[in-house]
């Protein structure tokens, strides 16, 4: 071999020796590398991911309570709850939603409004872990899923779940409410109250009536399971439990029967009623019509349903109970007569000569009864209605007075009642009308203005619910008693029962004497007057006081003619009574909007309520629920 292929040979070996260990170092360093990796994936941290793989291999699975039972005071259940399969998907699991859906439609049943109500859902819950496709599947379609369950991938699963159920539909609706899903209105609130945890794994949330007021009473406390879950996230085996505590019952004032008498009385009409217990302010009956139905909103509205209850002219979510505010008419005239005494304007034998009108200001206020009533004491002037004499009792009175003592009877105030979204109504006063208005000249309080209050009128605006309060205070001899739904509360754990004792108010500043002599004069209404025609043949004494309530102002020297009037134009017709009139025990004001004259459309209601409640009667042809639901515990879901 010649020297210059020897060198090049030498140096070429020089080079793959260098190579070699070059290679060398790196592998070492890298198995020390990897080495101290494993040192310190099983050593130092060895604890903490054997703790997440266990976290892994085990998922902490809510278990939601049985909702609290809603009963009425002969127990009979008025919302309860059953068990059910839902079909959901996860979002967040899922590239297409409406292929997924469609893959599930070769399936199971999915209709329009199935998809319309989960994309609706899929708006108000963008948070949510899993949203509903279909609810309430029966055993076959439940069976047909589970043997395709492994083409979604874990996207889409079966859920047994508690649903709401009210067995008497649109009963009571805004009584009892609706539940929905929670939103991230409802999240938030949750959060702020510092209970968002009590509600994991709970989709609804009470929206309206006794349903959202109580809804802390009716949810329970959630439980947990510990479950083994396999790669792809099933469920395997139960590892503990810890069970979940139901929801109280709640125990309501409302007579069911009266209720149903009350709502078949009204028929296709809107309006409402509101009867109470003088002596403690229970809530007896509790009418808004129209209502809805409350099963319709359990699984997730129907957007359909939706559209037609918000978009109703009849406004059937609109609980006029205590939001609806109405000119009271001539069921103010009783209080007018009590102001008048005790401030001394009237004696029980003033008198006046109704000719029909009064004239004030260059304007004549005209009296319902053309040609008017003829020499007129305090008393007739309640029986038949005078519209003459509260003109010139209101004109003696001045605002200020009348407005200081309508306050005592609640009028143009809350009542406090245990449901949310009660309104203030209004009781007009200057001070009122600075605060309504902006422009100085709408500010200024007119004397003319007062005449009309005086008979109802004018600015006057309350909720049934604070005449029927205002009605019970006179039945109960000037007490007045704030109106409550809720009687007791059960605790099914423990069987403890709570009961809500009535909540006193204040004694109205009232002489005894003049409450009396208006009760009377309320009974003549019921024996001679303006309702004896409706209370003809009545085996019990009451009381009463028609009225009749403008919608639309009439224009000086025209006539009123309610069959040219447009329907939704016409008078409000009210009526407020109590009876028995020796030891009262039942007050109610009843509101039948655009119903004409009180006597006609709202006093026959009355007389069909208290038929029933003193009596037992029912109108021919009408029947009952009964009682299918004795309150029975429910057993805690699995």
């Amino acid at each position: 071999m010649h020297s210059a292929e020897l060198r090049n040979y030498e140096r070429e070996l020089h080079q793959f020796h260098l190579r070699i260990g070059i290679a060398g170092v790196v592998v070492l360093v890298a198995f020390g590398l990897l080495a101290a990796r494993f040192f310190f994936l099983q050593v130092v941290r060895y604890d903490d991911y054997a703790a997440r793989a266990e976290d892994n291999r085990i998922s902490i699975v809510p278990v939601p309570p049985n909702r609290g039972l809603i009963l009425d005071r002969n127990g009979i259940v008025m919302a309860r709850n059953y068990s059910g399969y839902t079909l959901e998907i996860f979002p967040r699991k899922v590239a297409s939603l409406e292929r997924t859906i469609d893959e599930i439609a070769e399936l199971i049943e999915i209709q329009p409004r199935d998809r319309a109500r989960f994309r609706k859902l899929l708006a108000e819950s963008r948070n949510a872990e899993s949203l509903p496709i279909r609810t309430r599947l029966n055993d076959e379609e439940v069976a047909k899923f589970a043997a395709n369950r492994y083409r979604f991938g874990g996207a889409v699963e079966i859920k047994a779940r508690l649903f709401r159920q009210y067995p008497f539909d649109e009963i009571a609706s805004h009584v009892i409410g609706y539940m929905g899903r929670i939103n991230q209105e409802d999240q938030e609130r949750l959060e702020e109250e510092g209970v968002d945890a009590n509600y994991r794994g709970t989709d609804s949330i009470g929206k309206s009536g006794v349903e959202a007021s109580y809804q802390n009473e009716l949810h329970g406390i959630t439980g947990f399971e510990q479950v083994e879950i396999d790669a792809a996230g099933r469920g395997i085996r139960t590892l503990s439990r810890t069970p979940s505590q139901p929801g109280n019952n709640i125990g309501l004032t409302l007579d069911l029967r009266l209720q149903q008498v009350a709502e078949s009385a009204f028929g296709e009409r809107r309006g409402a009623a509101i009867a109470l217990e003088p002596s403690t302010g229970a809530v007896l009956a509790f009418v808004s019509k129209p209502g809805f139905d409350p099963n319709q909103f359990v699984d997730g509205i129907d957007p359909q349903y939706w559209s037609e209850l918000n978009n109703s002219p009849d406004r059937p979510l609109y609980n006029r109970v205590i939001a609806g505010a109405y000119p009271p008419g001539s069921t103010f005239k009783p209080y007018m007569a009590l102001a008048a005494l005790e401030a001394g304007k009237r004696r029980y034998n003033s008198t006046i000569h109704d000719p029909g009108y009064f004239e004030f200001g260059g304007r004549r206020f005209r009296d319902s009864k053309p040609g008017g009533n003829g020499v007129v004491d305090l008393y007739k002037s309640i029986v038949v209605s005078s519209d003459t004499y509260y003109y010139m009792v209101a004109n003696d009175m001045g605002i200020d007075a009348i407005a200081s003592f309508m306050k005592n009877f609640g009028f143009g105030a809350r009542t406090g009642i245990d449901l949310q979204g009660e309104v203030t109504g209004v009781l007009p006063s200057p001070e009122w009308k600075v605060k309504r208005f902006r422009r100085p000249e709408q500010q200024k309080w007119y004397p003319g203005e007062t005449i009309s209050i005086g008979i109802g009128q004018g600015y006057n605006s309350y909720t049934p619910i604070q005449l029927a309060q205002a009605v019970a205070t006179l039945a109960n001899g000037g007490m007045v008693y704030r109106p409550h739904l809720v009687a007791y509360i059960d605790n099914p754990r423990s069987g403890e029962r709570r009961y809500l004792e009535p909540a006193r108010v204040h004694r109205v500043p009232v002489r005894a004497e003049y409450i009396e002599f208006v009760r009377r004069a309320m009974a003549g209404v019921n024996k001679e007057g303006t309702g004896a025609r409706a209370f003809a043949g009545a085996q019990y004494t009451s009381g009463g006081k028609t009225g009749t309530a403008q919608v639309i102002g009439i224009k000086q020297g025209e006539k009123y003619i309610e069959s040219r009037v447009e329907e939704r134009f016409r008078d409000h017709s009210l009526f407020i009574a109590f009876a028995p009139v020796e030891s009262p025990r039942i007050a109610l004001a009843i509101v039948v909007e655009n119903g004409g004259f009180g006597a006609r459309a709202a006093a026959p209601i009355a007389r069909t309520m208290l038929d029933y409640y003193l009596l037992g009667k029912l109108p021919e042809g009408m029947s009952l629920p009964t009682p299918e639901d004795e309150v029975e515990e429910e057993k805690e879901s699995d």
